[in-house]
């Protein structure tokens, strides 16, 4: 069997998504990333529509790539001009990329209501604008839009403008679900009789407006297609796109159809939350292969079989896709779940000792008035250390104090905290962007003097959720905290239904677990 050639499409399809947006330095780190995981095809977007994508393809000139080949994606030429004429087709040859990808109407609807022209005449224009870039040197990629639509409603004319752009001069030819509506055994069938009918290869662009785009793209392959369109972790218009970070290791792992390397395929999940970290996205945990949960376990079982055998419940080992095992701490998940999730953080616990069982009885309690461990593994580490006696205290609070007060139309927020660290007082007061933020500052200011590494840190992100909202204001709330420094992230939690007590729990938590880990260290 054929291997299958990766034709990425974030920077341009992907870029459609709501909220999504590179900018021209992203788009290049963009593209050493996937040249590295070994991508053939890297679609730049169109040249001649901003010109941000002009100086994309004047600088990602400049990159030594070893797998891939940038692409100009554009339109076949106007309806009432000439390719030599048309100023898109113009702009897709100084972008000078060795291959051009453009797109024409298959669907003869398209070509009616939306292009306005004869069925006749957009035949005429797929030929003259891949005929063109053909004399002047190019290798062109054809994507027939809406094709599926199109063969649906009319299979002799979609058919025809396949025959066109390949009689053409077009190398590969893509059949593209652009509403993203065909099921896999509508792909199935029509691919089958698109391969027997033209000579060229085919290629497969699937959207996901009903989820069937990973499904359809491997239903393309396997009745032919040898390229497949996709973006890193499904990114595109509407509901996105064949997911890359889905589609390679199906292909490879399931399939036996060579996309990338070993070593590439290792690199699958870095890419994934590298470009998500680009996008200002947060990653999709419950992503197959890459996300965090992928081989999370939690129920108490799950995780005493995959301790014996990791077959037991995961499909592949999750290093294959640079991807690792999670076993979460709660109330699901027993004593094994306690000691695997002890030893990995290098404490040894016995599953039979009397301690294990008061940790876990701890754990369900906690749990049972609002805590939840599994996003806090900072929190639950502190926990696990206090119930073994290797905590180490280093401060206590004599209290703390927060205003929030508006002046001249703004609210402004004060906390005063005075905490004791070796017997020595410290008082101090500290303004900020909110009560909470007001409270980490000033606990931060007053422990700096004693632990000056903790000016190194930050915190990342805040998150508060309402336990019982029928309680209305008087809810109990937990808040999820991120801090980070240099080297690492780490979340904390805090419960309470008082929101600056739960965020007070969070914060020291917070500190204590980078004190812990700094001093370990030294």
């Amino acid at each position: 069997m054929s291997a299958i050639e990766i034709y990425d499409t974030t920077l341009r399809d992907g870029t459609q998504g709501a909220g999504i947006v590179f900018s021209l330095e992203d788009q290049l780190e963009i593209v050493r990333k996937l040249d590295q995981l070994g991508v053939k095809y890297i679609e730049g977007g169109q040249p001649g529509s901003n010109p941000k994508a002009a100086a994309f393809f004047r600088k990602v000139k400049k990159l030594r790539l070893k797998n891939a080949l940038v692409t100009a994606f554009g339109s076949t030429c106007h309806p009432r001009k000439k390719a030599q004429d048309d100023p898109n087709i113009a702009a897709l040859l100084r972008a000078r990329t060795e291959v051009v990808t453009i797109f024409g109407k298959s669907s003869d609807f398209h070509v009616k209501k939306v292009l306005g022209v004869s069925l006749k005449k957009n035949l005429e224009l797929i030929e003259q604008s891949i005929s063109y870039l053909k004399r002047k040197g190019r290798r062109v990629i054809y994507d027939a839009e809406h094709f599926f639509d199109g063969f649906i409603a009319k299979p002799d004319y979609a058919l025809k403008t396949l025959l066109a752009a390949q009689d053409a001069g077009a190398e590969t030819i893509v059949l593209c679900d652009t509403n993203g509506g065909t099921m896999p055994s509508a792909v199935r069938t029509i691919v089958g009789e698109v391969r027997d009918a033209v000579k060229v290869k085919l290629g497969a662009h699937m959207h996901n407006d009903c989820g069937m785009a990973v499904a359809n793209t491997i239903a393309a392959v396997e009745e032919g297609a040898t390229q497949v369109d996709v973006t890193i972790n499904g990114y595109g218009e509407r509901c996105g796109n064949a997911d890359l970070c889905v589609v390679i290791p199906n292909l490879q792992l399931k399939l036996g159809r060579d996309c990338v390397s070993e070593e590439q395929l290792r690199m699958l999940a870095e890419t994934s939350h590298y470009v998500s970290e680009l996008a200002n996205l947060v990653p999709n945990d419950q992503q197959p292969f890459v996300g965090r949960n992928a081989f999370t376990h939690k129920g108490g079982m799950h995780i005493h079989a995959v301790q014996k055998t990791s077959r037991a419940y995961e499909h592949i080992e999750p290093e294959v896709v640079g991807n690792r095992r999670h076993m979460l701490v709660s109330e699901l998940s027993g004593r094994s779940g306690v000691t695997q999730k002890a030893r990995e953080l290098g404490i040894k616990l016995d599953k039979k000792h009397p301690e294990t069982y008061k940790l876990l009885e701890k754990l369900k309690k906690l749990e049972q008035d609002g805590y939840q461990f599994e996003a806090a593994e900072a929190s639950f580490q502190l926990l696990l250390r206090k119930a073994t006696g290797k905590h180490r205290t280093f401060f206590d609070l004599a209290g703390f104090r927060v205003i929030v007060e508006k002046r001249e139309g703004q609210p402004i927020s004060e906390a005063t905290i005075k905490v004791i660290v070796d017997g020595k007082e410290e008082h101090t007061a500290a303004d900020g962007n909110g009560p909470v933020d007001a409270l980490d500052h000033a606990l931060r200011k007053a422990l700096e003097k004693f632990y000056p590494d903790l000016r190194e840190m930050h915190l990342s992100d805040f998150k508060v959720r309402v336990l019982d909202a029928r309680s209305g204001t008087a809810a109990k709330t937990r808040v999820l905290i991120e801090s980070s420094d240099a080297t690492s992230t780490w979340r904390t939690v805090g419960v309470s239904e008082n929101i600056l007590e739960a965020s007070y729990q969070a914060l020291v938590d917070s500190i204590e677990y980078k004190l812990l880990r700094d001093r370990e260290a030294d």
